[in-house]
């Protein structure tokens, strides 16, 4: 069985980091699946999902060191092309990946303790987003 959800968020951009666990869990549970596995997918090309602890440290600590690795201050020859100015946040999306994949157990999420999925925009603006959520299984 497959079951297909949609999770729409509006964002601020620059590293936004939205906290989608319940609403993920809640498509797991509408989806009646109880075994097997739960694809989470952000649709566009300057967001991603994974997992954290979404506590405030952790997110401040992950915000420092993703403008270590990509930073939003240096030129992008995707800025020369498109003018748009956020070839940063393309090149972390690209070390982020777009989706990441969950066991589901007993019709739920098999995650950690401390565990939430989050969706991170890192976009030099604001977006309207759309995080597909596909639930596979038995």
């Amino acid at each position: 069985m497959v079951h297909t959800g949609t999770i729409p968020l509006a964002t601020k951009g620059f590293t936004d980091i939205i906290d989608i666990s319940d609403k993920v869990a809640q498509i797991v549970s509408s989806s009646g699946i109880t075994n097997g596995l739960t694809t989470v997918f952000c649709s566009g090309s300057t967001g991603t999902v994974t997992t954290i602890e979404f506590e405030q440290g952790v997110i401040s600590d992950l915000r420092q060191a993703i403008e270590k690795i990509a930073p939003s201050n240096i030129p992008y020859e995707h800025n020369k092309r498109w003018g748009d100015g956020n070839g940063f946040s393309h090149v972390r999306a690209a070390f982020m990946k777009p989706s990441l994949t969950i066991p589901v157990i007993k019709g739920k999420l098999s995650l950690g303790t401390w565990q939430q999925v989050v969706f991170i925009d890192f976009d030099n603006r604001g977006r309207q987003r759309d995080i597909i959520v596909q639930v596979v299984g038995e």
